[in-house]
Order: C-alpha cells, then sequence, then structure tokens
C-alpha cells in the first residue's frame, strides 16, 4: 500500500478543518439527527466498481437501502426538488449526493452541488463516494465550499478487498481480482490522506460482511484515525448480490466491533443505511415521486456504543 500506519499519521492535515460544517449534519452528528433533515440527489447512476455487497435499481420505490432510487435526475431537475423541499421544511440542513452509482464517476454530481451551493450557501454540502477518483478529485471538492465527505472502505489488505470488489474500472481500464483489490486498497487510503490535507472532514463507512472483513475493521480504524477521519460508521452487511447467502452480523456482532473501533475514532450508531434519494428526517425518509413513507432497515442496530 506504500504507507505504514506512523507514515499516515506523519501525513495530518496542514489545514484547519471546519468542523461547523457537521453542527447541523444527522449523519456525522448523533446530536443533529433528531432535529435537523437532509435530502439525497439521485444524479449520479454510473458506477466505476462492482461492489459484491450491492444491488443498484433506479426504479424502486419499496426498499429503503443504499444504492437506489425512484429516479435519476439532472442536475436542473434535482436543484428543483431542493427548493420544494426548502420550501416546505425549514428543518433541511444538508444536501448531499450517494449515488445510486458513484458521485465521483459522475460529472453530474459536481454540477449539481455547486448549483445548490450558489443558492443556497448556507447548507452543509455532502458527498459519498467509493474512493476509487478520489485523489485526483479532492481540490474539487475542497472548492465546492460547505463540504462534508463519506468514503467506504471495507478493507486494509488487497486480497481482502479481492474478495469484496468484483472489478474495479480506472481510465478505461477494468481490473479484476487482486488488481482490482490492489487498486482500490491503494486509491482509497490515498484519498483519504489527500482529503485530510485539504481540510475535508471526512466520515469512514465500512460494512462488516462476517468471514471476510472482520479481522481488518478495526484495522481500518486504526489507520483512517491517522489519517484525520473525523467520525466512524460502521454498517451491517445486507445480504444480496454476491454476499446473498451471508448472514449478516447480528445487532450484538455490530456492537461489539463498535467497541473494538471506538479506541481509535468516534462511531455514530444511528445511520439508517439510506437510499440514493432520501429525504426529510433520519428514519423518516420519503419517496419525492410517491410522497409515501419508505420502509425502515436497520433500526435495530442503533445501540448505544
Amino acid at each position: 500500500m506504500g504507507m505504514t500506519l506512523s507514515e499516515g499519521s506523519a501525513a495530518a492535515a496542514t489545514v484547519t478543518k471546519d468542523v461547523s460544517v457537521i453542527e447541523f449534519h444527522p449523519c456525522f452528528n448523533r446530536g443533529a439527527h433528531t432535529k435537523y433533515g437532509r435530502i439525497h440527489l439521485p444524479v449520479a447512476p454510473r458506477c466505476n466498481v462492482r461492489c459484491g455487497y450491492c444491488v443498484r435499481k433506479f426504479d424502486c420505490v419499496n426498499e429503503s437501502r443504499p444504492g437506489v432510487a425512484s429516479v435519476v435526475l439532472t442536475p436542473e431537475a434535482a436543484m428543483q426538488r431542493v427548493r420544494a423541499v426548502v420550501e416546505r421544511d425549514g428543518r433541511l440542513s444538508v444536501v448531499g449526493v450517494a449515488g445510486p452509482g458513484d458521485p465521483l464517476a459522475n460529472d453530474e454530481t459536481l454540477r449539481a452541488l455547486r448549483l445548490v451551493h450558489a443558492e443556497y450557501p448556507q447548507v452543509t454540502l455532502c458527498l459519498s463516494t467509493n474512493g476509487l477518483l478520489l485523489p485526483e478529485r479532492v481540490e474539487e471538492l475542497r472548492r465546492l465550499g460547505r463540504l462534508t465527505l463519506t468514503v467506504t472502505v471495507n478493507a486494509v489488505r488487497p486480497g481482502t478487498a479481492a474478495r469484496i470488489y468484483r472489478w474495479a474500472r480506472l481510465d478505461g481500464v477494468t481490473l479484476h481480482g487482486i488488481d482490482a483489490g490492489m487498486l482500490m486498497v491503494e486509491r482509497q487510503w490515498e484519498g483519504l490522506r489527500r482529503a485530510d490535507e485539504a481540510g475535508i472532514v471526512t466520515k469512514l463507512n465500512s460494512v462488516l460482511i462476517p468471514g471476510v472483513n472482520d479481522a481488518e475493521i478495526p484495522l481500518i480504524a486504526q489507520r483512517a484515525a491517522g489519517l484525520g477521519v473525523h467520525v466512524m460508521n460502521l454498517t451491517p452487511l445486507i445480504p444480496q448480490g454476491d454476499f446473498a447467502g451471508v448472514m449478516p452480523p447480528t445487532p450484538a456482532d455490530i456492537h461489539a466491533m463498535r467497541e473494538r473501533c471506538a479506541p481509535f475514532l468516534p462511531l455514530i450508531n444511528h445511520c439508517r443505511q439510506c437510499r440514493s434519494d432520501a429525504c426529510g428526517m433520519l428514519g423518516e425518509d420519503r419517496d419525492m415521486e410517491t410522497e409515501t413513507l419508505l420502509a425502515r432497515v436497520g433500526e435495530e442496530y442503533c445501540d448505544t456504543v
């Protein structure tokens, strides 16, 4: 991977981070999640990585999980949605892009966020990514202004990553197996390092996949702490895709793993594994096309760690 943990610590941010961006951020700050809402703009359908645990759907109204949306919007249409939500609910504090593909693999993502910032400069922007394109796009993200970043990292070893990612595509070249694993590990950690140096407030997402990355989750937390990550979010595997037959971790498993990671990073425990078009307060998401309350997923994992 080209960098030891001590070297990662030495590469700490040289730019002061504005942590005020998370004061009203329900996904970064547990104290905000019952007071403020967020909206995800589904403007990013394309993906550059095939995660074994992900199944994307662009016309889904009856599932509440990452990778699904009722419809994919243009940045301009997404901006109309933001205006509508702001007019009817003054609790909106965060506008983000979380898919249904990878936001950084879609130029529409940054265009949408720029439109939001221009009209609502007080709103915190949020972007989630698998990290593959993060190293070269950090400067663009820094220029957005009030931005928070979430990077999903599930491994520190290429061999483990190879079991999680079926393929990864960079610069028109698609890699499989251990080559894809090596690429993902290298790019994700380098992206986190550069984000730290750019002063971007970052959250780490990790999916606990029993029998695959159990041993590495605490190592991920330890290394991320050395790279200035602000908080960690540990989520249970949703058994689907390549892992459809894998038994997901129990709430007790999640609780125990959070305790193992807690010495290195603060952990949030109120994540609802939201849709790519989530809108409203956590736990009260509405599908904007149907105005129907969506079913909740993973609520039993919100313990007191």
